[in-house]
């Protein structure tokens, strides 16, 4: 059965293409001469294209279809969703990810917010800004695991009013990882040294080009241990959960039912299951429409050239997420 905002979709937009059709003939149909009817007509139905993907919008715009807006963060997470031209492409671009989410919030439609996470996690900062997003959303917002939902994704979740999962679902790793290549070894073998030119005594630690003293390793390691209480702090309040019980997981990932069990999980069940218990939690059918990142052409080729350069060089080369120095921190 056809609602009353579907027929008056249709209506506006028929209004919209009429009307262009009737001003586009009346200014070039009736002009003498057989070439400018010819060319009117040509301007007639383009005019008539046009109108009807304008009045699509507009109609979409002003009488949405959907109630629920869907966003996926899926790979990696990133600042930009890449890092250097060797990287594998197609990570979560946090920026786009939530360009997507403001924009849903502010859609006239949208009345919850359905995130989709498929993630391993990544960058923290990055990360945060994500979940920040779902939290400012104003509606009901429900995290929804399917394959991964790990670390920065973990962190993502706890921004969100709940987190659904599969049973089969990896989730968990809250935890915090800092990383260093050494490559001091391998220099002394190729007859390089590492001279230093500092201002400050912490400037150059984890350098990979020299040995790392007792001194800056414990430097380092209270970074990671900072990081580290601000994601049980994080999690603890998202998720309602006390500090011990969290560390008591020592960022381990789980199978959804065991996640369910330690309360790191809200509920276990399909995308049908979520989206029913989103029509109870808006007293409505649910219509559910993907917001999907607003890239301009120059951003389409740049990615277009990543996907190439990692085709080429796949192997040769990796990236660190969040690096000081050559210490790497990730969630």
């Amino acid at each position: 059965m056809v609602d009353e905002d579907t027929v008056a979709r249709v209506a506006l937009v028929l209004v919209v293409v009429i009307a262009a059709v009737l001003v586009s003939a009346f200014a070039f149909l009736f002009v003498p001469g057989d070439l400018a009817e010819l060319l009117g007509v040509l301007l007639v139905v383009a005019v008539a294209a046009l109108a009807a993907r304008i009045g699509g919008n507009l109609a979409g715009s002003l009488l949405p279809a959907h109630n629920v807006a869907e966003v996926a963060v899926e790979g990696p997470i990133t600042r930009d969703g890449g890092g250097g031209p060797l990287s594998a492409p197609g990570g979560a671009g946090a920026d786009d990810i939530v360009e997507q989410i403001t924009r849903a919030d502010e859609d006239r439609g949208a009345e919850a917010l359905l995130l989709k996470l498929n993630t391993p996690g990544g960058a923290i900062v990055p990360s945060e800004d994500i979940r920040i997003a779902a939290e400012r959303f104003d509606g009901p917002t429900v995290a929804y695991a399917t394959d991964v939902c790990a670390s920065g994704g973990y962190d993502i979740a706890a921004g969100c009013d709940e987190l659904w999962a599969r049973e089969g679902s990896i989730v968990g790793s809250i935890g915090v990882i800092g990383s260093r290549v050494n490559a001091k070894d391998l220099a002394d073998r190729a007859g390089l040294s590492y001279e230093q030119f500092t201002a400050g005594e912490y400037k150059d630690a984890g350098t990979p080009l020299k040995e790392m003293d007792e001194d800056e390793r414990a430097y380092l390691q209270g970074l990671v241990d900072d990081y580290y209480d601000q994601f049980v702090e994080t999690v603890a309040e998202g998720r309602d959960l006390d500090d011990e019980t969290i560390r008591e997981t020592e960022a381990r990932v789980f199978l959804g039912e065991e996640a369910h069990e330690r309360g790191l999980v809200d509920e276990l069940g399909t995308r049908e299951a979520v989206e029913e218990r989103l029509e109870a939690r808006l007293g409505e059918e649910v219509t559910v429409a993907e917001f999907e990142p607003q890239r301009s052409l120059a951003a389409r080729l740049r990615g277009g050239a990543r996907h190439a350069a990692y085709a080429f060089g796949s192997g040769l080369a990796s990236h660190f997420d969040g690096d000081v120095d050559g210490l790497s921190f990730r969630r």
